[in-house]
């Protein structure tokens, strides 16, 4: 499934995804706490989950419910990433990040075993 999360979005899924199915009020509690947004925000950004086909809503209490993984996400995001600042090669995405780190030999030994784990 292919949704663009926006950061707020994104806070709001990261709260079910850690939690699970919550109350919408359970919701914004946590995000007042963390982020300190008020309740009006917070059921403003749920209603945006769910038109996006986010997060699904059920009763009693407002329930919220997350349809898509972080994982999900994740992979949409970098794939975004990578046709936006890469003209989509995964190739160039690799170098650029790679370039740019201080790997120690463990993590390269652990990025190369990736590589070949997924041919």
């Amino acid at each position: 499934m292919s949704i663009k999360l926006f950061d707020s979005e994104l806070k709001v899924m990261e709260v079910l995804w850690e939690k699970g199915d919550l109350a919408a009020g359970k919701i914004a509690k946590s995000l007042k706490v963390d982020i300190g947004w008020n309740r009006n925000t917070t059921y403003t950004v749920i209603k945006k989950c769910i038109a996006k086909g986010a997060i699904s809503r059920y009763e009693p209490n407002f329930m919220c419910s997350a349809n898509i993984s972080k994982e999900q996400a994740q992979q949409y995001e970098t794939k975004e990433l990578i046709d936006k600042m890469f003209d989509g090669s995964t190739e160039k995405f690799f170098a650029a990040f790679i370039g740019n780190q201080n790997l120690s030999k463990e993590e390269i030994e652990k990025l190369k075993k990736m590589v070949t784990k997924s041919k």
